[in-house]
């Protein structure tokens, strides 16, 4: 069984720039574009289907407690993840550019989101366990521990539907 232990933050968006223009220059292959949807499911239980580049992934993960989940991945053919994104998952899709980034110890996950959810930039790391301590990247804002961050809460309440007032714009503090 996978295990998945994960923390979210927002990102300062232009400190964030700044550094993405530094990693651009040294390495221009760091990000990758996504889609992704998700299967309704009524228990908690989320269904996602993903593509990256020419790969298709499914993935089933249990309701989140704490910061843990059970996760499990599989590969599978990108057509038939192109398909099921159209046919059987939740719209909108969830377009995003995911940066990949070793800082101290860890590695740093950057979805710099699209579509719908354009201008929402959100950091997630993975633990080995819940208390390991995190060596926070300057382009961190703050964490964010609400479901409404989360990309399977981001299809039935994207980011450019967020009221003004509850839109999160990001310091650089």
């Amino acid at each position: 069984m996978g295990t998945e232990i994960e923390r979210k933050y927002l990102v300062k968006t232009e400190k964030w720039r700044s550094h993405l223009q530094e990693l651009l220059q040294n390495s221009p292959e760091i990000g990758a574009k996504y889609c992704q949807g998700y299967i309704p499911t009524d228990n908690g239980t989320t269904v996602r289907l993903r593509t990256v580049g020419s790969q298709g992934y499914l993935t089933i993960k249990s309701k989140t407690e704490g910061y843990t989940r059970s996760e499990f991945e599989y590969p599978i053919p990108v057509q038939d993840a192109r398909q099921m994104l159209e046919t059987l998952c939740l719209k909108p899709l969830i377009e995003k550019i995911r940066y990949t980034i070793n800082y101290g110890n860890l590695t740093w996950e950057v979805d710099d989101f699209l579509g719908e959810n354009k201008g929402l930039i959100v950091a997630e790391v993975e633990l080995e366990n819940e208390n390991q301590a995190i060596d926070i990247p300057r382009w961190i804002d703050r964490e964010v521990n609400d479901i409404k961050y989360f990309n399977s809460s981001l299809i039935k309440y994207p980011y450019s539907q967020w009221k003004k007032n509850e839109k999160y714009q990001a310091t650089d503090n």
